[in-house]
C-alpha cells in the first residue's frame, strides 16, 4: 500500500525504497505482515520541494519542522489504520536494505508513535537523510549522494518476544545453519546491542539453544507519550527461553521460503505477540563476500616450500604450465607407488588441483596432496603411521574410493617394493640416461634461429619438446624420493648412534659434496670478478660505468684481457645463464637474454673486493671431517652399525648432491620453454595481436594455443591481458598472504589470505632449524629481491625465502636467515658448502626483525638473540 498524490500506487514504483518493496513482497507471500502504507520518496520530495534546496542545514531542518502535512493525511492514515492506538515509523530510503548496503541503524525509526505524532516522526526520518552519520556511512562505502527516502507508518506490534532471524549463520559463515536471536519484548534492546539475547542455531530441523539471563526488556512507555522504556525481568522468568520451538520451527519454515522467493538469505525482523507470530521487515543479509561459508569444501593451502621456486607474484603463462607439470609428475609418482592407474584415473581432479594461485602467488594444496597420500596402498594399513613417515599435519576426509582392502593394500606394497627396489638399483643409470637425454635435447634447441619460426611453428616446437623431455621425468621424481628417505635415515642413525648428543651432525656430515652444481656459478663468479680486479683497466670500467655500458665495451674491445673476460663471461651464460633469481617462473629475463644483469652481479662483487683468496675458506671441510671424526670414535668396535652408518652416509650424500644437480636440469628445461613463448609473445607483437611482446606471460599456455587453432574464447587478447596486468599488479602492490591459508567454498570467494599474517609479531628471541655452524654478531639486512642490494658488507641477510639465484649475494653475506625452508632447501645446502652460517625455517621473522636491528646468530643450534642496541 503506498501513498502518492494521495493514491495507492502499483507496487514497481522505485521510489517507494528497499524497506517497502520487501514488505509488499512479504504480504505477496501470505506472510504475517502487520499493516503498512509507504509516503514514497518522490512523493516526500514533492512536499519538501521548498525547503529541499535550502543549502544553509540549520535552516533546512527549522523548515521541515515547520511543514505541515495536509489534513485530509491523517484522515487516510485513520481510515487505513481504524483501531490501531500506536505505530512504527520506519526509513525506506531507496538504497536501504540492499545486497551490499543494509543501513543497518543509520536512519530514524520510531516505535510506538501516537497518532497524532506521526506527521512530526516523518519529518525526523526524512531529515535524517541529512545526518551526518549517513553522510559518513555513504563516504566509507563510496555510495555517493543519497537518491532520495520513503518512509513506511506500520501497525506497531506490542510484542511480548521480539528477535532476529537469519537465513545462514552470519557468525561461523554456514550457509547450512540457521540463526534466530530472541529478547523479552520489543526488538529495540536487540538491534541496539542494548541486551543480551537467546540465540538458536537450527541445522536440518534440530536446534542448538544458547539460552542467556535476560534481566530486562524494552515495553511501550505507560506514561502514555509513546516511546519505548526498559523494565526489570521478573528473576523467575529471567533463564526461560524467549522464543517457543513452535516458533523457531515456524522460522526456520518462513527463511527457506524468503530465501526461495528472494534467491538471497535474508534477515527478518519478527514479533510475537499473545502466541502469533508476526513478520515486521526482511532484507538480504549483505556482504556475504565477506563472511567464508564454514560448511562448503575445506582446503589448506602452504607455500612454505614452493616459495623458495616460485617467489613473489607468478604469471598465468608460468602457473598454467606448471600447474600440467606437477599434474602429470604426480600422476607418474603415485603409479611407482604402487597405486592403480585405474584409481589415478578416477581421482583425476585430485591430480589437477595440486597447485593453486592465491594473489598471484603458488601455493600446494594440502587437501589434494592428503588425498595423493591416502591412495597409497600404505594408508589401508596404517594411515597414521603412514602420516608421521610424510610429515602430515594437517588430516582431511578422505573418500572411501581411495582405501584399498587390507589383502589387496598388502599385495601392493609387496609389488611396490620390488618394483622400487629396482628402480633405486637402476637410478645411477637412469640419471645418466636423462641426463644424456636432456643435453642432447636442449643442444638441438640451442641450434635453432627461433626468431625465424612463426607462433604455430613454435607452439609445435613447444609440444615436440614437452614429448621428448618434459614428460620424461622420471629420474629426478625418484631421486627426490630417495633422497628424502636416505636424508631421514642418515637423520635417524645418527640421532640413534649419538644419543641426540649431536642434533645437527648429520647436515655436518653432508658438507664439502664438490659435486654439487649449485655452489659453481658463485665460484665461476667470483673467478670472473677477481680476474678483473687484477687488470687496472678492466676494474675501473667495472667500477665507473653502469652494467649495459660496460657490456657494450666488451663486446667491442678488441684488447686481449677484454677478449678474454668476454669468452669467461660467455662461457658461464653458456653453463649456468638459466641459474637467476626467479629462474623457474617464464617471465623471468634470464641472464642469457640479459647478459647485463649477471654484469651487475660482477660489477657488485668488484665494488665489494670480492676475489677467490678473500672468500676462499675451508669451513665445510673442517665441519665435514670433525662430523666424520665424531661419528668413528661413538661407532669404534661396532662394526655392523659403523658399516650400516657408511653405506647410508654414502648413500644420502649422492642423492643429495644428485637432487641439486637435477634440479638445475630442470631449470636449463625451463629455460628453452622459455625461450619458446618470449618468441611466441615477439610474434604476437609483430602481427598487432598484443601491446606489448612480453604481455604474451599474462596468457595461460591453453588460452595461447587456443587462439593459435583456432580454440579461443576470447580473439580480443589486448583487452584481457589489460585485465590481467592490471590485477596482477594490484597483486604485486598488496602485502603477500600467509603462509598457510585455511579456505572454505569457492577459495576466492569470501576468504581471508592474510589471517595469520595479521597477528602480532614474535615476542622475545628467535629459533629455527641451524644448517650451517657458526656465531655471527651483525646488523640484520632485510632483503625482499636480491636484484636491488648489491652487497651486504658482512650484514646477515635475511628474507623469507631463497632460489639458486640468490648465491650470488651470498658471498657477502656474514649470515644467512631464512623464515621458510628446510634442510635440504637450497639455502642451507649452499650456505654449507660456503661455509656461511645459516638458519631456516624461523617463524615470525620477518614480523620481528627490522634492517639495522642488531643479533647474534648460531648457526649450530638455531638460535637467534635479539640484542639491546643500547648494549
Amino acid at each position: 500500500m503506498f501513498i502518492k498524490d494521495y493514491q495507492y500506487q502499483h507496487i514497481y514504483n522505485p521510489a517507494v525504497g528497499g524497506k517497502a518493496k520487501n514488505l509488499l513482497k512479504l504480504g505477496q507471500l501470505n506472510l504475517p505482515v502487520p499493516k503498512w502504507i509507504v509516503l514514497p520518496a518522490d512523493y516526500l520530495a514533492e512536499v519538501f520541494k521548498d525547503v529541499a534546496s535550502i543549502e544553509n542545514a540549520t535552516d533546512l531542518l527549522e523548515a521541515i519542522d515547520a511543514y505541515r502535512f495536509p489534513s485530509f493525511s491523517l484522515t487516510q492514515i485513520e481510515t487505513t489504520f481504524p483501531d490501531t492506538t500506536y505505530f512504527a515509523v520506519r526509513s525506506s530510503a531507496i538504497d536501504e536494505d540492499g545486497r551490499q548496503h543494509s543501513f543497518a541503524g543509520q536512519f530514524e525509526s520510531y516505535l510506538y508513535v501516537r497518532k497524532e505524532d506521526i506527521f512530526a516522526r516523518i519529518k525526523d526520518v526524512w531529515r535524517s537523510l541529512f545526518a551526518e552519520r549517513i553522510l559518513s556511512y555513504r563516504a566509507s562505502n563510496n555510495l555517493g549522494l543519497g537518491l532520495g527516502i520513503g518512509v513506511i507508518v506500520q501497525e506497531m506490534i506490542d510484542a511480548d518476544v521480539s528477535g532476529v532471524a537469519f537465513g545462514m549463520n552470519p557468525i561461523s559463515g554456514n550457509r547450512k545453519e540457521k540463526l534466530i536471536s530472541g529478547v523479552f519484548g520489543v526488538g529495540e534492546g536487540l538491534v541496539s546491542g542494548y541486551l543480551d539475547a537467546d540465540n538458536f542455531i537450527i541445522h536440518k530441523g534440530k536446534i542448538d539453544r544458547q539460552i542467556v539471563r535476560k534481566k530486562e526488556k524494552f515495553i511501550l512507555n505507560p506514561a502514555g507519550k509513546g516511546g519505548v522504556m526498559k523494565m526489570d525481568v521478573p528473576r523467575i522468568h529471567q533463564n526461560d527461553q524467549s522464543i517457543p520451538d513452535v516458533h523457531l520451527h515456524k522460522l526456520d519454515s518462513i527463511l527457506d521460503q524468503l530465501r526461495t522467493e528472494f534467491n538471497l538469505f535474508q534477515d527478518v525482523e519478527f514479533a510475537v505477540k499473545e502466541d502469533v507470530l508476526f513478520i515486521l521487515q526482511a532484507r538480504p543479509i549483505t556482504r556475504l563476500d565477506k563472511v567464508p561459508d564454514l560448511s562448503a569444501d575445506y582446503v589448506l593451502w602452504d607455500n612454505s616450500n614452493i616459495i623458495e621456486s616460485y617467489p613473489g607474484v607468478t604469471t598465468p603463462l608460468t602457473f598454467s604450465f606448471i600447474s600440467q607439470s606437477y599434474e602429470d609428475a604426480y600422476k607418474l609418482f603415485c603409479a611407482f607407488l604402487g597405486v592403480s592407474e585405474d584409481s589415478i584415473r578416477r581421482n583425476e581432479r585430485v591430480f589437477a588441483n595440486t597447485l593453486g594461485l592465491i594473489n598471484g602467488r603458488v601455493y600446494y594444496n594440502l587437501k589434494s596432496w592428503y588425498h595423493m597420500l591416502a591412495m597409497l596402498p600404505g594408508y589401508s594399513i596404517n594411515a597414521r603411521f603412514m602420516e608421521k613417515m610424510m610429515g602430515v599435519k594437517e588430516q582431511f576426509d578422505v573418500p572411501k574410493s581411495y582405501q584399498l582392502s587390507i589383502g589387496d593394500a598388502w599385495r601392493s606394497i609387496l609389488w611396490m617394493i620390488l618394483q622400487m627396489y629396482k628402480r633405486f638399483k637402476s637410478l645411477p643409470q637412469k640419471r645418466t640416461e636423462f641426463k644424456a637425454l636432456l643435453d642432447t635435447t636442449i643442444a638441438k634447441y640451442k641450434q635453432i634461429d627461433f626468431q625465424r619460426k612463426n607462433a604455430n611453428e613454435l607452439m609445435q616446437l613447444y609440444l615436440h619438446f614437452e614429448r621428448k623431455l618434459l614428460n620424461q621425468w622420471k629420474a629426478p621424481l625418484l631421486n627426490d624420493f630417495f633422497a628424502m628417505v636416505w636424508f631421514g635415515l642418515l637423520q635417524k642413525r645418527t640421532e640413534d648412534y649419538t644419543n641426540g648428543q649431536y642434533p645437527n651432525i648429520h647436515n655436518d656430515l653432508l658438507c664439502g659434496s664438490a659435486d654439487i652444481i649449485s655452489t659453481q656459478p658463485i665460484h665461476r663468479s667470483i673467478a670472473i670478478a677477481t680476474f678483473i680486479q687484477e687488470v687496472d683497466y678492466l676494474r675501473a670500467i667495472f667500477e665507473s660505468e653502469d652494467p649495459e655500458n660496460i657490456w657494450r665495451i666488451l663486446q667491442h674491445d678488441k684488447q686481449d684481457e677484454s677478449e678474454k673476460l668476454l669468452l669467461q663471461i660467455q662461457q658461464y651464460l653458456a653453463d649456468f645463464g638459466e641459474r637467476c633469481v626467479g629462474e623457474l617462473k617464464l617471465e623471468t629475463i634470464s641472464y642469457s637474454q640479459d647478459p647485463a644483469r649477471f654484469v651487475q652481479i660482477i660489477k657488485s662483487y668488484v665494488e665489494a673486493g670480492i676475489t677467490t683468496a678473500s672468500t676462499d675458506n675451508t669451513v665445510e671441510e673442517e665441519l665435514r671431517n670433525d662430523a666424520e671424526e665424531k661419528m668413528k670414535g661413538i661407532l669404534r668396535r661396532k662394526p655392523l652399525k659403523k658399516w650400516l652408518f657408511r653405506k647410508t652416509l654414502k648413500k644420502t650424500r649422492e642423492l643429495v648432491s644428485a637432487r641439486e644437480n637435477l634440479r638445475y636440469e630442470r631449470t636449463r628445461a625451463f629455460g628453452v620453454v622459455r625461450e619458446l613463448f618470449t618468441h611466441i609473445g615477439k610474434r604476437f607483437y609483430e602481427e598487432d595481436i598484443l601491446e606489448f611482446e612480453r604481455d604474451i606471460f599474462y596468457l595461460t599456455k591453453g588460452e595461447i594455443f587456443a587462439y593459435i587453432e583456432g580454440r579461443s574464447v576470447n580473439q580480443d587478447l589486448k583487452s584481457l591481458v589489460a585485465v590481467r596486468k592490471d590485477e596482477f599488479e594490484l597483486f604485486r602492490r598488496m602485502d603477500a598472504p600467509s603462509e598457510r591459508i585455511a579456505t572454505y567454498g569457492a577459495v576466492y570467494q569470501s576468504n581471508d589470505f592474510f589471517s595469520n599474517s595479521k597477528s602480532e609479531p614474535v615476542e622475545g628471541d628467535l629459533k629455527g632449524v641451524g644448517c650451517c655452524p657458526g656465531r655471527v654478531r651483525a646488523q640484520v639486512r632485510i632483503v625482499l629481491n636480491p636484484s636491488e642490494t648489491k652487497t651486504l658488507n658482512g650484514d646477515i641477510l635475511v628474507t623469507s625465502s631463497t632460489d639458486p639465484g640468490w648465491v650470488t649475494l651470498f658471498p657477502s653475506a656474514g649470515g644467512i636467515l631464512v623464515e621458510r625452508g628446510s634442510l635440504l632447501s637450497h639455502s642451507a645446502i649452499v650456505s654449507r658448502e660456503m661455509g656461511i652460517p645459516c638458519i631456516v625455517g624461523i617463524t615470525g621473522l620477518l614480523k620481528t626483525l627490522k634492517t639495522g636491528d642488531w643479533i647474534e646468530m648460531d648457526g649450530n643450534t638455531g638460535e637467534i638473540k635479539i640484542l639491546d642496541p643500547q648494549g
